[in-house]
């Protein structure tokens, strides 16, 4: 630092820089990597979309069929499931073949043998640099572009001519948050109806709610019973009378919930 011969070092030269925040260019082409990404590469198993066999939930997010078969059914995989991959599978809220539809994807090779997605009408090709739909539940996938241009009397699939409604084009992999959110209202509105991603009806859901169905009946007629217990023992006016009659009622209830269980295992030995 000084009477070595060398030279002494500046304030700004020992100082480090502060970070540079990235252009909105980088920060652009950042967004269009990790789309690019998105569109070629199976966040399940890291292994190439095959587009021949690729499906899609309500996201709009792209998966190999097979990867999603493979997490729903791990004991029939010859091989064990990665714990990444399980991880990853369980963000997807994916219960069943019902939450996926499956996607009929044009594809092209260009001239040097590369092939890529492409839309039917306007042969456009598909990825990242250009938006993309498809329409449930036939599962066709066109560029955004063409489906605006099909006028709103004509909602019908232009490759196999099937109805469809506004909410049932799904766009792939958007990126926009009025569209996330419009994705998301749409699978909240299905389970109000009773349907899943593919518009099929949903049994898990109408499960659910015929269990939430008998456990209030359950309920209710718990506590029927209990207000005429209470009743008839509040009709006794000798509090020690009242209180034996309650009791009698209880255990006539518990030996009547008894007898009604021996009756049903009976019945189920008789069949077997």
């Amino acid at each position: 630092m000084g009477n070595d011969g060398g030279s002494i070092p500046k304030r700004r030269e020992l100082v480090r820089e502060a970070a540079r925040l990235p252009t909105a260019s980088e920060l652009k082409a950042t967004a269009l990597e990790s789309l690019t990404h998105a569109w070629t590469t199976c966040p399940l198993s890291d292994a190439p979309l095959d587009f021949s066999n690729t499906v899609s939930d309500w996201r709009g997010r792209l998966y190999n069929y097979e990867s999603v078969l493979q997490c729903l059914m791990p004991s029939s995989s010859e091989t064990p499931i990665p714990e990444t991959q399980e991880a990853e599978f369980s963000r997807t809220g994916i219960k069943s073949l019902k939450d996926v539809v499956k996607l009929k994807i044009t594809t092209k090779r260009d001239e040097k043998g590369r092939e890529f997605a492409a839309c039917p009408v306007s042969l456009k090709e598909l990825g990242a640099a250009a938006k993309s739909v498809y329409i449930v539940p036939c599962g066709h996938v066109f560029a955004e572009v063409t489906m605006k241009e099909i006028s709103d009397t004509e909602k019908q699939c232009p490759e196999c001519s099937s109805s469809f409604e506004d909410r049932d084009v799904i766009a792939i992999l958007p990126t926009d948050e009025a569209e996330v959110e419009k994705l998301a209202k749409r699978i909240e509105e299905l389970k109000t109806l009773g349907l899943a991603h593919n518009l099929k009806k949903d049994k898990s859901a109408s499960k659910k709610k015929r269990k939430a169905e008998d456990a209030k009946e359950n309920k209710g007629n718990d506590e029927q019973k209990e207000k005429d217990k209470n009743g008839i023992a509040s009709r006794i006016n000798n509090p020690m009378t009242a209180s034996l009659t309650a009791k009698v009622l209880a255990e006539q209830e518990e030996r009547a919930k008894r007898r009604k269980i021996a009756d049903g295992y009976k019945r189920s030995e008789a069949v077997r």
